[in-house]
């Protein structure tokens, strides 16, 4: 008991946690991943990199069955939280170190699952292949590759479906699942989900934004800066403002000043106003990858200095900071690229949140 005791401790120390976002519950994700964080855990990459599963929010019918694919691809020892409002983070987290620590409970969960084989549709990938010509006659392969709706640093609920020609995206189709289930507008606010036209603080607008450029930066492999603008996130929303923008403005220097991040990121997936308009993305997006990086920083770094609260929940185009992307426009914007530009390219179209804005 001594020495498994002892195995557990360290496994604890270096715990990894796979993040699930339930659409909507952008800030019940941040938290769980920041209070993870202070205990010394990491975000895992995959099921197989990781001990616990963390559910943020509550998965519909469509969601439902990958988040049980998911858990199941889970090697033990394992742990489960659902985790559906912010404030009750720690507890969850707190239950899952106690599973984990629970040696009887393992070894039970270890021999139920014993025999069973894995899933046989995979979580986050799928790929088919199939003939199709080419633009000169000629047959080449398709291969048809699913993202989502569970992927590190991808919108949450977000599938996206390509028909791949060679490396590149020939075609691609995008939905959300569980559209409808759940708060309207995707925008959770105050701690609870909410369809409703709330005041929002502007501190969580310019977390939202520094959230996204993290991910962004993940992408692209800049794990310093990613640890910096989470950090930023955190301080917003903790309300550290002070030290927030004077950490963002560090920020914003230093990738400004990364000649290699600017000659990575220049030329890729250019957006001209135009585009913009017919695809109904917000107008602050125009020019390529590089230049949206900047526009969301340098939005958060306003929202951060400005007025104290904005609505939220409200249509793309007014004054709240929280512009609803169309789907379809991320499946119009990834054509003619290849799946990791493809990437690069949905990050940094700043989503706050996913569906089909109207009027009424």
């Amino acid at each position: 008991m001594g020495v498994s005791g002892a195995l557990a401790r360290l496994a604890l120390r270096h715990a990894h946690l796979l993040v699930i976002e339930v659409p909507g519950n952008w800030l019940t994700r941040v938290t769980v991943e920041r209070l993870a964080a202070v205990r010394g855990w990491r975000l895992a990459v995959s099921p197989a990199d990781a001990d616990i599963l963390a559910v943020c929010g509550s998965p519909g019918p469509e969601l439902a069955p990958v988040v049980a694919r998911l858990w199941e691809q889970l090697p033990g020892p394992r742990a489960r939280i659902d985790v559906t409002r912010p404030d009750l983070a720690a507890a969850a987290l707190d239950q899952a170190e106690a599973a984990l620590r629970d040696t009887p409970r393992q070894r039970r969960d270890s021999i139920a699952r014993d025999g069973r084989g894995p899933d046989d549709a995979p979580d986050g990938d799928t790929a088919l292949a199939h003939g199709s010509e080419d633009r000169d006659g000629l047959e080449m392969d398709v291969l048809h590759v699913r993202l989502g709706p569970v992927l590190p640093d991808w919108p949450a609920g977000l599938v996206l479906r390509a028909h791949l020609h060679g490396d590149l995206i020939a075609e691609a189709q995008a939905a959300v699942v569980d559209a409808g289930h759940g708060p309207a507008g995707g925008v959770q606010v105050g701690g609870e989900p909410s369809g409703e036209v709330r005041p929002a603080d502007a501190a969580e607008l310019a977390a939202q934004r520094c959230d996204n450029a993290a991910r962004l930066l993940a992408l692209v492999g800049w794990r310093d800066m990613t640890q910096q603008a989470r950090v930023v996130r955190d301080r917003l929303l903790a309300g550290e403002r002070s030290a927030a923008i004077t950490e963002l403005a560090r920020l914003r220097r230093r990738v400004r000043r990364s000649w290699l991040l600017h000659w990575s990121l220049r030329r890729v997936g250019p957006l001209p106003p135009d585009e913009l308009a017919r695809l109904g993305l917000a107008p602050e997006l125009t020019g390529d990858v590089w230049d949206r990086l900047n526009g969301m920083l340098d939005r958060a770094a306003l929202a951060a200095g400005g007025p104290a609260a904005v609505a939220v929940g409200t249509p793309v185009g007014v004054a709240a900071g929280v512009p609803v992307t169309p789907p379809a426009a991320v499946a119009s914007v990834v054509s003619g690229w290849d799946l990791a530009t493809a990437r690069l390219i949905v990050a940094s179209l700043d989503i706050a949140a996913l569906g089909v804005v109207t009027d009424g």
